[in-house]
């Protein structure tokens, strides 16, 4: 058995691209809501949306009619990610998902680009940590890949840490790729070691996204948004989360 080996690692579709096309018209297509029904159909285990205080992307009513959606899918989860400073926690009181993931861009930032900096972060994320807890909801850190970093995460409460794997995405086919994963893994080791789960996303894509999960140990969920609408706009939604479900199977089976 490999070091990897663990239930299998949970596709958790980011819905934010399928907004942005929307909003650059004033129609209502494509819809964000039917995007994700249609990725649980096909079997994604999870919805993500990553609202902004500008709604670039995710307004405020997708939020709530995605909230609406996850009831009928009880088995799956929503997981809201973005700044806490921001407009999240007011989100977040009001609909309660399974998972928030607590994310340090700022305002108009093009993309998440960066982790936490522990301890420096600590003091003004421990009351929201424990507020998300009193709420039921479960707290995942964006952060580097930083081993010394995982135990004052988990110091702090946090329940899962998501790896920012930008860094191994621009590494990938590159000589730089092993050494690139073995950070990785070494901060996926010291994230089970002091009891964090581990998630991990951005840049991830049906190319590079086996070779992660076979190195990286005890993955429980990627989050995928940008690669997964853009192979949608070719394949449909259906087939592209069967693609990278067979990504995710073919860490663990052996195949390529």
């Amino acid at each position: 058995m490999s070091e990897s080996t663990h239930p299998r690692t949970a596709l958790s579709v980011n819905i934010n691209k399928v907004a942005l096309l929307r909003n650059s018209r004033h129609l209502s297509i494509p819809s964000p809501l039917r995007a994700a029904e249609l990725c649980l159909r096909a079997g994604a285990a999870g919805i993500t949306i990553h609202p902004r205080p500008d709604q670039r992307h995710i307004r405020t009513s997708d939020a709530f009619e995605v909230s609406d959606l996850m009831k009928q899918w009880p088995q799956r989860e929503f997981n809201i990610e973005g700044n806490p400073f921001h407009n999240l926690m007011d989100l977040v009181r009001q609909l309660r998902p399974h998972q928030c993931t607590l994310v340090p861009d700022s305002q108009d930032q093009f993309t998440s680009d960066h982790g936490w900096s522990l301890p420096q972060d600590a003091d003004r994320l421990q009351p929201l940590i424990h507020e998300l807890h009193a709420l039921g909801v479960r707290v995942s850190l964006f952060m580097d890949p930083l081993p010394e970093a995982m135990a004052a995460a988990r110091a702090l409460g946090a329940d899962r840490v998501e790896l920012y794997t930008e860094a191994y995405a621009r590494a990938w086919g590159s000589a730089e790729q092993a050494p690139v994963l073995a950070r990785y893994a070494a901060a996926a080791r010291a994230a089970s070691a002091v009891g964090l789960g581990i998630n991990a996303g951005h840049d991830l894509n049906r190319d590079n996204l086996t070779d992660f999960l076979r190195v990286v140990p005890r993955v429980q969920e990627v989050s995928i948004g940008h690669a997964l609408i853009a192979d949608a706009l070719e394949l449909g939604y259906a087939t592209t989360v069967q693609a990278y479900q067979a990504a995710i199977d073919a860490a663990f089976d052996g195949t390529v």
